[in-house]
């Protein structure tokens, strides 16, 4: 298969995704795009989609050069959730068969959650059930006015189990119990309101413009620097504020002040230029 991202600045390892069903696509200068491509089902999950998305965040964890990952839907819609097709063979399936259907989907919202680059979600249209979730997972979303959201699974019987953990930390445990409990539907604004978003904007314009600044301010940011934070945030999260904490913390902070990154950042800053990272 080619490359999926002929840009010579961000090399793909071998391992890069072999389906339609995703593509990878260089959008910007050391930004990737991971787009989901089931444009007439809306991008809905069904197994093999998910099997796509999994194999496509691989390849962005071992992708050289890499310094943001954009998350989008094609045809306008991020996600509308789960496919019925796929919901009604889940229904026909074993709790033991549905258990580890449900672990695949885990397991890929994981390894977007772990990915060391800044990774970012551009919304339009649907995000439901699943997609929203994903909206949660990714560090920054930027949806259009128009998009909707909804954790709809309680007017199928079901629950938002696999996507809780990350939409729990998004949102609080106060919008999440209302929100899942309701399964309503909400806007942008309230989506921005409660955490779900981090930036609204007006249209599919602006949402290509949010996606190249957000990439050029990517470029700025030392990539160890940008994993090791996200990494933090895991650690100190919900930790009581005692003397582990506090040396944890020191040995972060004196870690990366000698780290190369640390020291060619403070010379560069001294010096008045631009850092090794950030040339060009």
């Amino acid at each position: 298969m080619p490359n999926p991202i002929a840009d010579p600045l961000v090399e793909m390892p071998d391992t890069s995704p072999t389906t339609d069903l995703v593509r990878i696509e260089a959008t910007h200068e050391g930004a990737a795009t991971v787009v989901l491509n089931r444009p007439a089902r809306k991008n809905a999950f069904d197994a093999d989609l998910i099997s796509a998305m999994d194999e496509a965040f691989e390849t962005m964890r071992g992708a050289e050069g890499v310094r943001v990952v954009f998350l989008q839907g094609a045809g306008g819609a991020f996600s509308a959730g789960a496919d019925l097709d796929w919901m009604r063979q889940a229904a026909d399936r074993t709790e033991s068969e549905n258990r580890d259907d449900a672990h695949d989907m885990a397991v890929m919202m994981k390894r977007l959650h772990d990915l060391p680059q800044l990774t970012v979600a551009l919304v339009e249209g649907p995000a439901f059930g699943g997609g929203a979730g994903l909206a949660a997972i990714c560090d920054l979303a930027v949806a259009t006015r128009d998009a909707k959201f909804s954790f709809s699974e309680v007017r199928l019987g079901l629950i938002p189990a696999v996507i809780s953990p990350y939409v729990v930390a998004a949102i609080g445990t106060r919008n999440a119990r209302g929100l899942f409990a309701s399964g309503q539907v909400f806007d942008a604004a309230h989506a921005e309101k409660i955490g779900l978003v981090t930036e609204v904007v007006a249209d599919a314009a602006a949402l290509k413009a949010a996606h190249d600044r957000i990439a050029r301010e990517a470029l700025a940011c030392a990539p160890g620097a940008v994993e090791a934070a996200k990494r933090l945030v895991d650690e100190v999260a919900g930790r009581e504020i005692d003397g582990d904490l506090l040396d944890l913390t020191a040995k972060r902070i004196a870690g990366a002040r000698v780290g190369e990154e640390g020291q060619e950042g403070v010379r560069a800053f001294l010096e008045r230029r631009k850092p090794g990272w950030a040339a060009g």
